[in-house]
């Protein structure tokens, strides 16, 4: 796939693909966007200049960036479901001791015995500073994700500091005031307002930007939103959010190849980091799967399509509990069916963007298999195309060959002979003689 300068916006492309964001962090689709949009109003009423705009408005869509860096650590900390907490967390004022205190009680080990919910508790007042190194690893991995997309410091910054809280309690750096940069003050307003918003309206949104005003918001900022508090027509429009009319005209960017590639590696790596389990699955794949189109013919463009492809074929992973991706033993029927949904939240996030929308099928087919064993559609040899073999097997290969929960990575030739006992019935012959040719060059 070759990108035509100009012809796809980074608004598109971002803001599509932060609805995987949203589920990550336990939030309704459209948050980021929603978030977005009240922020870059927010910005309106502060007359912020376009390039300060510009660096707000893709700040907002990737705030939630660094979403899986703490995700595996705080579901294993708190044995529960991650998206679960997370999405409780942003419901309470986690700043102030006792608050955070009873959010702890109800969301550790749900489930589970009082003698197992006690040990819990126990284990997470002994890890010490815990909410600080959580929230320094999401904050400071949403950065790295800005800047690998090649945004601007600006936005990285506002990203790292979006949890810190203008009394100085909050997160990771307890940073206070005007230490903060005033456009990871607006983060931290805009995406509270937008959850409050959600729930209970413009009243109640309001009431908790006045209520935490001094203490977690700018107070200048909390008299920003109240001058648009009525403005009816805007809070109409987050029922169905559209960023594209918040950004600066001027400052409109647009992507180039160069430009895809490090948001599909981006976005990639953000799946990765989920499980530390799957460090580099997506791009050890993208690596195999290009490997095999090559040694199959494949021109240029088809690779391109390959690699785009297998960078993000698992961003449907992103839904799943850390608590099923890294657990040790053999899933429930429950747990099995919802990883067995993953590859359709793929194909939904890809389709949102233009330029991906023709390889979604492709991506969301990676456990089909040709006999009709596979899922989620349990597709046959006729509904699947070569690029999708291909992407199969080396989504198969990689798993044989990395560590995994429940057992250790096996070696190239063991991988090899697992394999080679499902084709052709299950994976096919012709990508299957190409990897061992790809393998042979590599080992010769």
């Amino acid at each position: 796939m070759s990108v035509r300068p100009g012809a796809i916006l980074l608004s598109e492309v971002i803001g599509a693909l932060s609805y995987a964001l949203d589920i990550t962090e336990g939030e309704p689709p459209g948050h980021a966007a929603r978030s977005c949009m009240i922020g870059m109003r927010l910005a309106e009423e502060l007359r912020l200049d376009a390039e300060t705009r510009s660096d707000l408005f893709y700040a907002l869509l990737l705030k939630d960036a660094g979403c899986t860096a703490n995700a595996a650590r705080m579901s294993a900390l708190f044995g529960a479901d991650d998206h679960q907490a997370k999405h409780s967390a942003k419901r309470i004022d986690w700043a102030r001791p006792f608050p955070a205190f009873v959010w702890s009680v109800k969301t550790v080990a749900p489930g589970g015995s009082p003698r197992a919910r006690l040990d819990r508790l126990l284990a997470i007042k002994d890890e010490g500073e815990v909410t600080r190194s959580l929230m320094q690893a999401r904050c400071d991995r949403g950065a790295e994700i800005a800047l690998m997309i090649g945004l601007s410091h600006g936005t990285a910054e506002a990203i790292r500091t979006l949890d810190e809280h203008w009394d100085g309690r909050g997160q990771p750096r307890a940073l206070a005031g005007d230490q903060i940069p005033l456009l990871g003050r607006i983060l931290c307003l805009a995406q509270t307002v937008e959850i409050f918003h959600a729930e209970g309206g413009v009243d109640a949104a309001c009431a908790v930007a006045a209520r935490r005003s001094r203490g977690w918001f700018d107070p200048g900022l909390v008299e920003a939103l109240e001058a648009f508090r009525d403005d009816a027509g805007f809070w109409a429009s987050l029922a169905e959010p559209d960023v594209t009319p918040w950004e600066p005209e001027d400052q409109v960017l647009a992507v180039d190849d160069e430009r895809l590639l490090q948001i599909a590696s981006a976005f990639g790596a953000i799946v990765d980091t989920k499980s530390p389990w799957t460090s580099d699955h997506s791009d050890r794949t993208s690596v195999v799967a290009t490997g095999i189109g090559a040694v199959l013919g494949f021109d240029g463009d088809e690779i391109e399509d390959l690699r785009y492809v297998a960078l993000l074929h698992d961003i449907g992973k992103l839904t799943i509990s850390s608590r099923i991706l890294d657990k040790p033993t053999r899933l429930t029927d429950a747990e099995y069916a919802r990883v067995k949904e993953h590859p359709l939240f793929t194909q939904w996030v890809l389709e949102r963007v233009s330029c991906f929308e023709a390889l979604a099928p492709v991506a969301a087919a990676h456990h089909e298999r040709l006999d009709g064993s596979g899922y989620p559609r349990g597709l046959v040899a006729d509904d699947l195309t070569m690029p999708a073999r291909v992407l199969a097997l080396a989504d198969v290969y990689d798993a044989l060959t990395s560590d995994r929960p429940y057992r250790r990575a096996l070696d190239e030739q063991d991988a090899l002979d697992i394999i080679r006992l499902e084709v052709p019935s299950r994976l096919d012959a012709e990508a299957f003689a190409a990897l061992e040719a790809l393998l042979a060059e590599r080992s010769g």
